[in-house]
């Protein structure tokens, strides 16, 4: 029997290693990793962050163990965790996400795999996990003899937690493993921190573990018979995760620099990649897409832009190497933005294929440069947490965590960069302008293109709002009085109706569970979040008591500017918005609401701005 082997690691100081984790280790699967840097490039920026995706994952096992004891999971749950941990990263790319996004832009090199198409790292990691690592005879033979566990079997449920599916036996294992405070985010923002000298403020993991358990087969913060203080201690545990990781997105991934190298790396490629497309064909280049994602690291995939790429590609290459880093000549982000443009490009940032057209046309106006559209994503939306007794949402019991999702929802950055020399003629006043110009012109035109390629579930949310407010607004007197849902619930139950409506159910196209006793979206409630860090949508703090304790609730409210939004969404879904109206209508004294009164000239008070602007 191999001994334990002991890593000196400079987060965890010391990990122990099984013998099957050895034998893992010494996969070509894993050695990859070794290869593959976390951030990427952003070592431009801070020298220090060349950490591997391969120590990330052994601290990630090591994170993973240490949860799992924290809630008194057994030794062969823990060992399930602890290898799900190891090979959580095993289908990332070279450079990692800024490869990744290739496969959203340009849907017809996607690798086609087991039938199926590959357009994200979960993807790859699932199959790489299930299929190609019980094919390893050494592997499947201590699984088989040692464990008494059929290798396939045993391989594809770790391939289940590693990816957060929740369809195993077990889903809290997922959850430790993909959650919204789990293991892999413990150790890549205290990883990060450490190798990019940036303090993302203290992560109190010592807590986060102490106040971890397991309730109805959920992981939730906090227990049954906690005292108040012990509540508070956890909310505070659970919320310097969330600041953390806010801190992350703005001081780390949307550095302008950091976003500078991104963009060159990814253009290279893809004018590289459409190169091979003129040469061997769409199903040629998503096989070499697939060695991205299996084979290649890092200095791989650079050379493969250097042998393969061209002129251009290799001079942003070049220019990488040399410290010719493209510089910022016009940026916007959230707070430059109209809330109307903010939703807009929203939207279109999560259609890869509309991302690459608004970039390109964007160039094509602009001249020498390169665009990066730029949003959050994995916003925080299933913690759970134990308050008084019962279980309830975290962000319903934290007005700060409900804060910060607001936050991670509305990071976005819009930016033009062009090389160093041409920066130098280049006026930043007038590049701005411009932009804002184009954009206010092109973002209309690309949401009618994704519209015509597929239906837009927020906008069915929208559209739902809106047909709210025009059934209960008044106007009298210079005063407007305007419905405000005060029952998140009813707006998933409503949603969840229509889904199962033939005629409405793509517009609606939400997944619902009722894994915490009653009917939940994520996806519902992380849109909603959007709609309100995009401006479309007020969300109101409401306190209530129940039981002896002061709650709080959130409540919705459609702002004029999501007024004016949704009104023009009403043509290109006509038929659409007559079906959500007229059920409405007849189920009008259900809809919980509260009417509030406001001047008319203080609810419009943006609009002379919004429209002004418009104009230049």
């Amino acid at each position: 029997m191999t001994k334990p082997l002991v890593v000196h690691d400079p987060v965890h100081k010391t990990i122990i290693l099984s013998e099957l984790e050895q034998l893992l280790i010494g996969t070509p699967q894993l050695q990859r990793l070794r290869g593959i840097q976390q951030l990427g490039l952003a070592d431009v920026v801070f020298p220090g962050a060349n950490h591997s995706r391969f120590e990330h994952s052994l601290g990630t096992m090591h994170t993973a163990s240490l949860l799992g004891r924290s809630v008194g999971l057994d030794n062969e749950d823990i060992m399930k965790l602890r290898l799900a941990g190891l090979l959580h990263d095993v289908g990332h790319s070279a450079f990692s996400h800024a490869v990744e996004s290739v496969l959203k832009r340009d849907p017809a090199i996607q690798p086609k795999m087991c039938e199926n198409c590959f357009v994200d790292h979960e993807a790859f990691t699932k199959y790489i996990i299930s299929e190609v690592i019980p094919e390893d005879n050494i592997i499947a033979r201590y699984v088989r003899d040692e464990l008494g566990y059929d290798p396939f079997e045993f391989f594809n449920e770790v391939s289940k937690i590693a990816t957060g599916d929740l369809s195993i036996e077990k889903p809290y294992l997922s959850q430790l493993m993909s959650g919204d405070i789990d293991a892999d985010r413990i150790d890549f923002l205290l990883r990060d921190s450490y190798h990019t000298g940036v303090s993302l403020g203290l992560i109190d993991v010592d807590q986060i573990m102490q106040s971890l358990c397991i309730v109805n087969d959920n992981v939730v913060f906090g227990s049954p018979g906690s005292g108040s203080f012990d509540e508070e201690l956890t909310l505070a545990a659970a919320e310097s995760m969330l600041i953390a990781r806010s801190h992350h997105y703005t001081a780390i991934i949307h550095h302008p620099r950091t976003q500078a190298v991104r963009v060159m790396l990814l253009y290279a490629l893809e004018m590289t990649l459409q190169q091979q497309k003129e040469l061997f064909g769409d199903e040629a280049v998503g096989t070499m897409v697939a060695d991205f994602f299996t084979t290649y690291n890092d200095a791989d995939l650079l050379n493969f832009i250097n042998a393969k790429g061209g002129e251009v590609a290799r001079g942003l290459l070049q220019d990488i190497r040399d410290g010719q880093i493209y510089v910022p000549v016009a940026r916007s982000n959230q707070k430059t933005l109209s809330p109307g443009t903010r939703m807009a490009l929203s939207t279109i940032a999560r259609s890869g294929k509309a991302t690459r057209m608004f970039e390109k046309e964007l160039e094509k106006r602009l001249g020498d440069v390169l665009v990066d559209l730029s949003i959050a994503t994995g916003v925080p939306k299933s913690a759970r947490v134990m308050v008084g007794g019962s279980e309830n949402f975290f962000y319903d019991e934290s007005a700060l965590a409900n804060g910060l999702v607001r936050a991670i929802s509305r990071q976005m950055s819009l930016t033009v960069f062009t090389h160093p020399d041409v920066a130098i003629t280049s006026e930043l006043s007038s590049a701005q302008v411009v932009m804002h110009n184009i954009v206010d012109d092109l973002s209309p035109k690309l949401l009618r293109f994704i519209r015509e390629e597929q239906y837009l579930p927020i906008e069915g949310l929208i559209l739902l709002l809106y047909a709210i407010h025009e059934m209960f607004e008044e106007v009298h007197d210079g005063f407007v009085s305007i419905p405000r849902i005060r029952n998140i619930t009813w707006l998933y139950k409503k949603v969840a109706f229509f889904k199962e409506d033939i005629r409405l159910k793509y517009l609606f196209d939400y997944e619902f569970h009722t894994r915490y006793g009653f009917l939940y979206s994520n996806k519902v409630y992380e849109d909603i979040q959007l709609l309100v860090a995009m401006g479309v949508v007020d969300e109101d703090l409401r306190y209530f008591e129940k039981d002896g304790r002061f709650r709080q609730r959130y409540e919705y409210v459609l702002t004029d500017a999501g007024v004016q939004y949704a009104a023009d969404l009403v043509d290109p879904y006509q038929r659409d918005y007559k079906i959500i109206t007229s059920d409405l209508t007849m189920n009008k004294h259900s809809i919980p609401r509260d009417i509030v009164t406001m001047p008319l000239a203080r609810f419009q008070s943006d609009r002379e701005k919004r429209t002004s602007g418009a104009k230049k």
